[in-house]
């Protein structure tokens, strides 16, 4: 199997160092969804390392073991990387630092579940190791992140899928395809329903787990002392290492408004975003009430509100369709059993393999996500969910964060991906990084 590898030992140098790494020259992988096939030899599947292994992450390391073997683990946590190696058969290699697997471990492929913070670096160093990648969501911390990584995968040819499982879910799917279709007419307006942000503190610093590398774990952020809030599930209730639901859900439903609306490979035009935060110290300081109102080129509009019931309501002029995880629901839903749309007429997305049959709620849907990567390794199509679509649809939830924090409307503009006439404000299109962690496209 030929793959696009770089020097193992000059990429641990500059990786671990923190310095720009060379990109490299593209190569390609074949022979790999045949090579993923049951009937082939266990010697000829491809190999996996997966990082990040809390939950999610070990969900798409199962998902992705149908098409080949997790031969290496990486978790800053040992105690979680142990329990990932008896769940995948009690061989991997574990590795506390990712970029020593990177460096060392035999792999072709890497599976991306760490916390939101680290998503970028790690996808973008392992794009420069040469391996295609499947990338948890949110896609990145801000929204320069994004450009960066748009430059570096183009430059490397890596196949990178993000977990927006829900566009490989049949019922947002056939949603955004229906309105496609002219089935609710000239689209005016959408409605993203998310969930209350999570509220808690003041909590107290403890001795870091023995089990834990703590400084590793913060990676480009602040260096702060241990709170168990801020690690593992709760990282997302701080805006250090990731956005509330704003990023969390909105990750996933601000990219379906966007991709029914024909925007995923842009942004609005204006932004006014409203909230309340606390104030606790060492709390939870994400917004504790929030509401976002944006305005694109084409005239719609897109709110979202933290109250009410979870999902995209799509609004035409000749009628609206609601769709969440468990329901997609409206007159033109009814009107299918006159007028159908059957899974051959849909024309969004032009690499569908048929032959998967249509799958609803996260873990089906994430079967067929994991597919199309899989699909996409072998042709060199881009995955559904591509850095570049998923990088506009994160980046709505930054400047809304962005535009939330700072309690003013602000003006964007999608093709410099800047807002207009507001210095302060473009000073929050990027963070402060911790030396060592520093993300660069050079």
């Amino acid at each position: 199997m030929t793959s696009r590898k770089q020097s193992r030992r000059s990429f641990m140098k500059t990786a671990a160092a923190g310095l720009p790494l060379a990109c490299l020259a593209p190569g390609v992988f074949v022979n790999t969804a045949r090579a993923a096939s049951k009937s082939r030899n266990a010697n000829e599947r491809l190999k996996i390392g997966s990082i990040g292994m809390r939950y999610q992450g070990s969900v798409i390391a199962d998902k992705a073991q149908e098409y080949g073997d997790i031969v290496a683990i990486a978790d800053v946590d040992r105690e979680i990387a142990e329990k990932a190696r008896k769940q995948f058969g009690g061989k991997a290699t574990l590795f506390e630092d990712y970029r020593e697997m990177l460096e060392k471990a035999d792999i072709d492929v890497v599976t991306i579940g760490a916390p939101d913070h680290w998503h970028t670096k790690m996808l973008i160093d392992a794009c420069r190791a040469g391996k295609d990648v499947y990338c948890e969501k949110p896609l990145t911390l801000t929204v320069d992140e994004g450009k960066i990584l748009n430059r570096v995968v183009k430059d490397t040819k890596a196949v990178v899928q993000v977990g927006t499982w829900q566009r490989s879910d049949h019922r947002f799917r056939q949603a955004v395809e229906m309105i496609h279709d002219g089935r609710i007419g000239n689209l005016k307006k959408v409605t993203v329903t998310l969930s209350k942000n999570k509220t808690g503190g003041p909590f107290k610093p403890e001795p870091v787990p023995s089990v834990l590398n703590w400084d590793l774990w913060q990676g480009q952020t602040p260096d702060v002392p241990y709170i168990k809030e801020r690690c593992h599930y709760t990282f997302r209730w701080w805006y250090e290492y990731s956005g509330g639901q704003m990023t969390d859900w909105g990750a996933h439903h601000i990219d379906i408004a966007q991709w029914g609306a024909g925007m995923q490979d842009t942004g609005p035009v204006d932004i006014e975003g409203t909230a309340t935060f606390p104030h606790v110290e060492n709390g939870y300081n994400v917004a504790l009430d929030y509401h976002l109102k944006a305005r694109y080129a084409n005239g719609v509009v897109l709110e979202v509100n933290d109250t009410g019931r979870t999902g995209v309501m799509f609004e035409g002029d000749q009628g609206r369709m609601f769709v969440n995880r468990g329901t997609i629901a409206g007159k033109p839903v009814e009107d299918l059993k006159q007028n159908p749309l059957p899974r051959e007429k849909f024309k969004i997305y032009a690499h569908d393999n048929l032959s998967r049959p249509p799958r609803m709620g996260k873990l089906d849907a994430i079967v067929n996500h994991m597919g199309n990567f899989f699909d996409c390794i072998e042709t060199r199509e881009t995955p559904i969910s591509s850095v570049q679509n998923q990088h506009r649809s994160v980046s709505v939830c930054h400047i809304g964060n962005i535009s939330q924090r700072l309690g003013r409307k602000l003006t964007w503009d999608p093709e410099r991906e800047q807002f207009v006439g507001d210095d302060e404000a473009n000073t929050w299109l990027k963070r402060e990084q911790r030396k060592g962690y520093e993300i660069t496209d050079s």
